[in-house]
């Protein structure tokens, strides 16, 4: 490292190597028993290769045949319905004549699903979008399992599919790995009059119409939306952890140079020698804390890289994000933490420059091994195309525009953008790099929802007129697969913006687009495994303080511990009832009954909620 690695830091990635020593051990014996067998290919029957190679031309059927050239799987997200994946539809070409080039060969080895949560907001489809993470890695697992591979490329950007891909892969945790993003697409309808058409749409002040025509202007074209939400805090993780090329993160689809990082990725795969489970220890994971932090990102990834970490044998848990928070200043503002978009903070100086902030400051283990040098100090470096092609440009070590990303000496907050909290009611996330200071603390009488549908009418009906904390449950992976809630922010903000004291408290999820409301969620334990929620009733008062890490409903513990859990319909995004946990068979429609086997493994929130 530049300096010495900051005592906390050490300190947090000692605690996960030490805990996680067994798991670790095992883990890391199983890929080396696999590695020790060589290109698996050259194990298989005849009759067995030969199906692997048949649809195969007569040079790469002549190099698959033997042993000596390496063999790259292809793994896809891309569908066309989807605007961040559209941009792969030509990539597994690229790679293929990439690989070639460099002495390889390449077969596009599966597909993996692509669900979109900006579309099934508040829908029943919803209700599948964290189950579908353990479908892609299923996926994948399967994609990889005809053991005729040297290596894969990865081919994912959104939510759930990122961390599916990773956790995969890391099934197979003996293959040199490379994640190959597609960018973002251009700036549309800035992020400030967005958010200020949908308060007057929830206010009803405008209609429908208007509401689509900003919309449309927001969401325009192929690439990634450009809000730092889940989608994009994936790119920044898999670049700070990393798994892609140095600044390849947020290169827009449909240039020369993303052509050229993606034909890059494809020479690069064959010369990795690292395995991504080797790749992937407890150095990389708290450097993607820390980058989840330093950038207020998502609060879907205090699920996805404890998931993440479990699939490499590390155990990462929440008091590790909060131990990093104290010490790890926020230097984005990034919507919904600001007005500005991924555009310009890849413009102001983007990931060369933060990386280089964060070694300096002994927040990031420099000597993480990467796909893109033996180190992360190559990705203080950004790409350009040179007259000798693709290459790579040390940062200037100025940011471009501070109102967007800063120093470490002179940061946006001196803490992370997220937090623990805890108490009577269980433990939470908080995410308040978008909250300002008066409201981070809160004490109310709770207003109880069982969906967000339930909310929503109670707000058009003028019902809710001061202060409060919205309690809305069974809305965790038990109960109905735990749905993102983003139908609450526009309510809830408004009556904030009308002088109320208003705070979430949630099983739910609310993602990268938790915005300016205080909101506890992926409450744990969850109501629907009897949880304290499950418990709360109208009028109690509860207690929600960002700063001292409370989370507590002001009941004596004899009343509370005494009353009967209540509630578990409605619970579906759609208000049908469809999220209650019985015995099943109401939870159904839009595919909902094949996920039954999902509700019943999932783990709590606290450990990935993962089925695995």
């Amino acid at each position: 490292m530049t300096g010495s690695p900051h005592p906390v830091v050490a300190r947090v990635t000692q605690r996960i190597a030490e805990r996680s020593a067994g798991r670790r051990a095992a883990y890391l014996r199983r890929i080396e028993e696999a590695a020790s067998e060589g290109p698996a290919r050259g194990a298989l029957g005849c009759a067995n290769l030969a199906h692997g190679f048949a649809a195969c031309g007569p040079a790469e059927k002549l190099q698959l045949k033997g042993t000596a050239a390496r063999n790259v799987a292809i793994v896809s997200s891309y569908n066309d319905m989807l605007s961040a994946h559209q941009p792969l539809r030509d990539y597994p070409e690229i790679l293929k004549d990439a690989v070639r080039e460099a002495g390889g060969t390449a077969q596009f080895a599966g597909g993996v699903p692509a669900m979109c949560d900006g579309i099934t907001q508040g829908r029943a489809g919803m209700e599948l979008s964290l189950f579908s993470r353990d479908v892609v890695a299923m996926a994948t697992a399967i994609a990889l399992s005809h053991e005729m591979f040297d290596g894969a490329l990865m081919l994912g950007v959104c939510d759930k599919i990122v961390p599916g891909l990773v956790i995969g892969a890391l099934s197979f945790g003996h293959l040199p790995v490379i994640l190959v993003p597609a960018g973002p697409m251009p700036s549309g309808l800035p992020n400030a009059e967005k958010a200020r058409v949908r308060k007057r749409f929830a206010a009803g002040e405008i209609g429908r119409a208007e509401l689509l025509e900003a919309e449309a202007a927001s969401y325009h074209s192929p690439g990634t939306c450009t809000f730092y939400g889940t989608a994009n805090s994936n790119q920044m993780l898999m670049e700070v952890m990393g798994l892609h090329l140095p600044g390849a993160s947020f290169v827009p689809p449909g240039t020369a140079l993303r052509d050229a990082l993606t034909r890059e990725a494809g020479r690069r795969v064959l010369a990795l020698t690292t395995p991504v489970g080797e790749m992937l220890d407890e150095r990389a994971f708290v450097n993607g804390v820390v980058a989840l932090l330093a950038t207020g990102g998502s609060t879907n990834h205090t699920l996805h890289l404890v998931a993440m970490a479990a699939a490499a044998g590390l155990e990462l848990t929440w008091d590790d994000f909060d131990e990093l928070s104290s010490v790890t200043p926020l230097l984005t503002r990034l919507y919904p933490n600001g007005t500005a978009d991924v555009n310009h903070f890849h413009a102001a100086g983007g990931t060369a420059y933060l990386i280089g902030e964060l070694i300096d400051a002994g927040l990031l283990h420099e000597d993480a091994r990467t796909v893109g040098g033996e180190t992360l100090a190559a990705y203080r470096e950004f790409p350009v195309l040179a007259e000798e092609g693709l290459a790579w440009r040390p940062s200037s070590g100025t940011s471009g525009d501070t109102a967007v990303l800063r120093p470490v000496a002179d940061p946006f907050d001196a803490h992370g953008g997220l937090h623990t909290v805890r108490g009577n009611l269980g433990r939470a996330v908080i995410k308040v790099s978008a909250v300002r200071e008066e409201h981070r603390t809160i004490e109310a009488p709770a207003r109880v929802f069982e969906s967000q549908q339930e909310l929503q009418e109670a707000f058009s009906a003028g019902e809710l007129d001061g202060d409060m904390v919205a309690v809305v449950r069974f809305q965790g992976p038990q109960a109905n697969g735990m749905p993102e809630l983003h139908k609450l922010t526009p309510p809830l903000s408004v009556l904030q913006d009308r002088g109320h004291r208003v705070a979430l408290v949630t099983d739910g999820r609310m993602s990268g687009a938790s915005g300016a409301v205080p909101a506890a969620i992926h409450v744990s334990p969850e109501a629907a495994a009897g949880g304290p929620l499950a418990r709360v009733r109208d009028g109690d008062m509860i207690r929600l303080d960002a700063g001292k890490g409370l989370l507590e409903i002001l009941v004596s513990d004899e009343e509370f511990a005494a009353r009967e859990p209540l509630g578990g319909a409605p619970g579906s995004a759609d208000g049908s009832g469809a999220g209650s946990p019985g015995n099943g068979a109401e939870w159904a429609g839009t595919g909902r009954e094949l996920f039954q086997a999902f509700r019943r493994a999932v783990g709590p929130a606290e450990r990935g909620a993962g089925v695995f």
